[in-house]
């Protein structure tokens, strides 16, 4: 602990930015992936700011509608997305919904959606009761609907507005990806800019879809593993932070699972859940506290290899505490530290 403290006393004398403090001493940014069932991603000109949300005509009858049901239980991520020169149109609004089309999947179902400006509130309306099972009037925007659901959607976040890292970071990774690979996709990759999701003291940080999967403390060396998956998994480790189809001990074990099946893992249609934690020294608390509080937790994820068989298999996992590390969670001049948990996986069993 002595060692790490001099570590960031010294790096806090080089820098201000809490990225650098997480990577310098060696934060392992699995299991930080916001967990949810639905995304919905708006394409919106920047700045990204609660008050330009608010001032937004058309945003403004929609975000009591996103809060209520976030509030009511409906695991939703809610993004913005900045207008492209290629990819936009003056005058019209994407929208981009993705949803977990079951309990065991591999990918969300995506919709995509480019309506006129005017008609973006109309549609978002009816979006958010279609994934709260309220009747809705999807069917009066089919001619908006786009065939999409090929292309490939990186979301770098660069809102500096949120910290100043991920601005500082995220736009040199976002230049790389959109000029040199999504460039040469032929159409089956877009990237973009992005408002925050979390997670800055990883920065640069993206989402990839249809997967659902987060990336942290990126490199541009690594991106062409990232987008071609032409190497070993194993590179990828140290940038993981988890996908969003699993809370986060769960995120941890599949990792490992990940790192021993290979590529095909991220074909097979997965869930997962935790079986048991220390609850003796918790049960005080309640499940959700548990959960954020536990040194141990007692993993299970089941896996479908053949679609047609619909056969499920399963892991095991015991995900516990190894040590902790300081981190900053937010940039600026004056950095407050603070110790962060980190985790492993100890026993990892395939079960029938």
């Amino acid at each position: 602990m002595t060692q790490l403290y001099q570590t960031t006393k010294n790096t806090l004398t080089e820098c201000r930015f809490c990225s650098e403090i997480s990577k310098v001493n060696g934060e392992d940014p699995i299991g930080t992936a916001s967990t949810c069932d639905h995304w919905l991603i708006l394409e919106i000109a920047q700045p990204w700011s609660e008050q330009a949300f608010m001032e937004n005509p058309q945003l403004r009858p929609v975000l009591g509608l996103i809060f209520q049901a976030i509030k009511n239980g409906v695991k939703l991520k809610a993004m913005a997305i900045a207008p492209d020169r290629e990819y936009s149109q003056p005058g019209y609004t994407r929208i981009l919904y993705y949803y977990r089309p079951g309990e065991l999947f591999a990918k969300y179902e995506k919709q995509e959606y480019i309506v006129p400006d005017d008609v973006m509130s109309q549609l978002l309306i009816s979006l958010l009761k279609q994934l709260q099972q309220q009747p809705n009037e999807l069917e009066n925007f089919q001619q908006y609907q786009q065939q999409t659901s090929h292309i490939r959607e990186m979301l770098v976040c660069t809102n500096g507005n949120v910290d100043l890292a991920c601005g500082r970071f995220g736009y040199p990774i976002y230049k790389k990806l959109r000029s040199e690979y999504a460039a040469t996709s032929q159409g089956n990759l877009r990237v973009w800019r992005c408002s925050h999701f979390g997670g800055h003291q990883f920065a640069p940080t993206l989402v990839d879809l249809p997967d659902g999967r987060y990336w942290g403390h990126l490199e541009p060396e690594m991106l062409e593993l990232l987008v071609l998956r032409n190497g070993s998994v194993s590179g990828l480790r140290q940038y993981y932070r988890g996908w969003a189809g699993l809370n986060s001990f769960a995120q941890i074990a599949e990792r490992e699972i990940w790192m021993q099946e290979g590529w095909n893992w991220l074909k097979y249609p997965k869930a997962g859940k935790v079986l048991t934690f220390d609850e003796e020294r918790l049960k005080h608390l309640s499940l959700e506290e548990a959960k954020a509080e536990a040194n141990w937790a007692l993993v299970q994820l089941e896996f479908i290899v053949d679609n047609n068989s619909n056969l499920k298999k399963a892991y095991q996992a015991k995900v516990e505490v190894n040590g902790e590390v300081m981190s900053a969670l937010r940039s600026g001049n004056d950095l407050e530290l603070t110790a962060v948990k980190q985790y492993h996986v100890s026993s990892l069993v395939k079960v029938s």
